[in-house]
């Protein structure tokens, strides 16, 4: 008889819960973003005993999986007693989202894993356990490729005017926002990262044009020269999860191949390739 099991993929914003029994996804819930490294223990356990308990509690759940960004070294501790104070089941586990996408992408294989999203990271994945990971230092220091990194590469060329006028022009009126707007939001307000990434769907519709697409491609080339060529990429495929990746998939395996890597699944969410881990021979 199948077991029923919670697989949990958290980002920042919002966590996926996915009661599952096999690969039958008997019911999902949405709740808030848990990242330990933002939120208190009172806020974590908040979010799951108001808003996510009353959708499950009926449920004979046998096992969790929780996987979250910041749910690295000691933080993790406390992600999980934030799960293990509300939750009356037998087993929790919390893992780190770069392993949701190692575990997704590679399954029980050794592999190259990677994250482009709002934030970028990567590893290599032996088929148990993440055994490198090249540190993503963050949007100002690292995170090439990412969301972050992209609109604050497409904001420079429109403030200093390296891109056409009529880009220039086709982003103040999609945005209707400032010089000062952009540099308030940069370097007053909070989250600096998310609004540079929301930037994004710009850079995605104007993708046609040889500019943006300079844009795109030299964030990928980075990300990937910088990050995944200190791995064994000769022997492994890459493969990775994330909105970035999966929306700019055509030039992100383009510039992979330029440059001698083989790219295997890119995926916008783990949460399919998960499903499968768990219900695969290990």
């Amino acid at each position: 008889m199948d077991h029923t099991n919670i697989i949990a993929d958290s980002g920042s914003t919002k966590t996926d819960w996915m009661v599952v029994r096999g690969e039958t996804v008997i019911r999902s819930v949405s709740t808030k973003g848990m990242n330990p490294y933002f939120q208190s223990y009172d806020e974590i356990r908040d979010e799951i005993e108001r808003v996510l308990m009353p959708e499950i509690k009926d449920l004979p759940v046998d096992t969790v999986y929780f996987y979250g960004a910041g749910c690295v070294f000691g933080k993790a501790g406390t992600m999980w007693r934030a799960l293990s104070s509300c939750m009356p089941f037998p087993e929790i586990h919390v893992y780190s989202d770069l392993l949701a996408a190692a575990h997704s992408t590679c399954g029980h294989k050794a592999g190259i894993a990677c994250i482009i999203g709002t934030g970028s990271n990567s590893c290599f994945y032996d088929g148990h356990e993440i055994v490198k990971n090249i540190p993503p230092l963050g949007f100002i220091l690292g995170d090439e490729g990412s969301g972050a990194m992209l609109g604050r590469m497409l904001v420079g060329d429109v403030l200093k005017g390296i891109i056409s006028k009529p880009l220039q022009d086709a982003f103040f009126e999609r945005f209707r926002m400032t010089q000062a707007d952009i540099l308030d939001q940069v370097y007053q307000k909070p989250f600096p990262n998310r609004f540079l990434a929301s930037l994004s769907p710009f850079l995605h519709d104007h993708s046609d044009e040889p500019e943006i697409r300079r844009i795109i491609a030299g964030g990928f080339h980075s990300f990937l020269t910088r990050n995944v060529m200190q791995y064994d990429y000769e022997e492994y495929p890459v493969n990775f999860v994330g909105s970035i990746a999966r929306h700019y998939e055509a030039i992100l395996r383009e510039t992979a191949a330029a440059i001698g890597l083989r790219t295997g699944e890119i995926a916008e969410s783990p949460a399919k390739g998960l499903i499968g881990y768990y219900n695969n021979a290990r």
